[in-house]
């Protein structure tokens, strides 16, 4: 999975109805052109492709470019768009091993998700790394020395050391989600599913 798919559903939504160039704009302003994939051209690339896919409805703005250029175009999510995104949050959330990116946009857009949903889902997300870990030491003999195996030793560190830090974290947020932090969907000041704004 790369992270664009999902930044730009997750703005759309949020949204509700934009152009393009909002779009572009949301994902510069979380910076997400600094850590991820998302290139001013590859969103309108996206959009585009997503609309092809029918994953959003595309209509010609009625009103001529002020700028002179060619039609603007409206997008906005279907049904199967929603799904698509809730799945693609849900499975980033979930994964123990997303690449960085991904997780990041997934992190970024976790407010998205019911509170319950998203302990839910992130509880899978701990349970794989405890078992992920379980499944390295248990092919190493009980008195083994990593530092003696030299670099195949520095790979098991390597995994140990992701799969521990990233249980910590999983469960660092599992917490704040349980003591009520974020504004999750269905929730006061939640930035879930504003109701489809004519863009401008």
């Amino acid at each position: 999975m790369k992270p664009l798919r999902l930044l730009v559903l997750g703005a759309l939504r949020r949204r509700g109805r934009a152009h393009g160039y909002q779009i572009r704009a949301d994902l510069e302003a979380w910076s997400a052109h600094e850590w991820s994939t998302a290139a001013s051209g590859s969103v309108y690339h996206a959009l585009k492709s997503m609309a092809g896919q029918g994953l959003l409805d595309a209509t010609f703005d009625a009103d001529p470019s002020v700028a002179g250029g060619p039609p603007r175009i409206e997008y906005e999510l279907t049904e199967k768009g929603e799904r698509e995104y809730l799945s693609l949050l849900g499975r980033a959330l979930a994964d123990r091993e997303p690449r960085l990116d991904v997780l990041c946009a997934a992190v970024g857009l976790i407010e998205d998700l019911p509170r319950g949903q998203a302990l839910q889902i992130l509880r899978t997300r701990a349970d794989a790394m405890r078992d992920w870990r379980t499944g390295i030491t248990a092919h190493l003999p009980a008195d083994t020395e990593l530092d003696t195996w030299g670099p195949v030793g520095e790979v098991i560190s390597l995994w140990l050391a992701t799969a521990d830090t990233g249980a910590q974290w999983t469960r660092r947020l599992i917490h704040r989600l349980e003591e009520g932090d974020f504004s999750m969907a269905g929730e006061p000041g939640s930035p879930s599913r504003h109701p489809a704004q004519p863009a401008e």
